[in-house]
């Protein structure tokens, strides 16, 4: 069965060559894919280090290896890609491969390029691994490091250096353990969600909607916020909860106060059902049915019923990728 380095697009090289190997890439057609333009015009913004937990399988590398080549498209990039071998693997040595790609715009002028150097790594060789990092980093940029489907953060807190060194830290607790984002990381302020970032237009859809009430309107008499989902959106309503409860604090709730409960998995709902209860007749109510793109507030908090029908969806990889990167 073949590797996820095997799996991955790209010409293998010698190790000790790739800084080579990559300065001179671009002359060579069966080194890269599209219309490679002049030097000037694909200049890097950043460096991108997607690190494979042992948990990735074949077709999900090639799915994140597409959304990086998708980011890219906007915010050009050196892409290092990390792929471990299990404790059980006889390979001794580490091997790479570089690939790249440009995508042209209006004009020549006009480039979003990325530049892939995919990494394998038996456990033997970990000790040398921050040290072929960096360098096949391009310099002066920021690093940015996306650590993917890792099941035990003790083994990626070994990885120091990258987490030390990175502008942001990304997971998603959607397919990592939720504790991983209060883990005691290095740097903790650099660490970002995809989960939160995917429910940007949720968010911006809520807080628009609930802006046109007063803070005191929505926390006075609050008894319970109630969150309902369907089962496979549990890692999204975790966090949804947490940003109604900081938002509602915000807002003058006591952070005590136990409004806010824990999400249920419910059905023959949407996908998603918020709501307000007070101690009267006031009320606030939220459904979403992200499959049909649709959303419907409904809300009577003490000046008259209010009711509004919107779109409503998650991002999709690039763009939560690029939310949670920059925001």
């Amino acid at each position: 069965m073949p590797s996820v380095f095997d799996s991955l697009p790209g010409i293998e090289v010698p190790v000790g060559e790739i800084k080579h190997r990559l300065a001179r890439m671009w002359e060579s057609p069966e080194l890269s894919q599209g219309n490679a333009p002049e030097e000037s015009s694909r200049a890097m913004q950043l460096n991108y280090v997607l690190h494979f937990g042992f948990a990735t399988t074949l077709d999900d590398a090639a799915v994140q290896f597409e959304t990086i080549k998708e980011f890219s498209q906007r915010y050009p990039c050196r892409a290092v890609v990390l792929c471990p071998l299990p404790e059980d693997n006889t390979a001794t040595e580490m091997r790479a491969k570089i690939y790249g790609e440009c995508f042209l715009g209006k004009s020549k002028d006009d480039a979003r390029c990325v530049e892939f150097v995919v990494l394998s790594y038996p456990m033997a060789t970990r000790r040398f691994l921050e040290n072929q990092v960096s360098i096949c980093l391009s310099t002066d940029l920021p690093t940015y490091y996306w650590a993917h489907r890792f099941s035990n953060s003790a083994r990626l807190a070994d990885y120091e250096f990258l987490l030390s060194h990175a502008k942001r830290v990304l997971f998603d607790t959607a397919i990592v353990p939720a504790e991983t984002m209060s883990y005691p990381w290095p740097k903790p302020e650099a660490i970002r969600d995809l989960v939160g970032a995917r429910l940007l237009p949720v968010r911006q859809s809520l807080g628009q909607f609930l802006s046109g009430f007063k803070p005191a309107q929505l926390v006075g008499d609050l008894k319970k916020v109630k969150l309902y989902h369907r089962e496979r959106y549990a890692p999204e309503a975790r966090v949804l909860l947490e940003w109604f409860r900081m938002r509602l604090i915000k807002c003058g709730m006591a952070a005590d106060c136990g409004a806010v409960v824990k999400p249920s998995a419910a059905k023959g709902i949407d996908d998603f059902a918020v709501e307000f209860c007070y101690g009267d007749d006031r009320y606030f109510k939220w459904r979403a049915d992200l499959t049909a793109n649709h959303a419907e507030f409904a809300a009577d908090l003490g000046q008259g019923r209010v009711t509004l029908t919107t779109a409503i969806h998650l991002l999709k990889p690039a763009a939560a990728l690029a939310e949670a990167t920059f925001f």
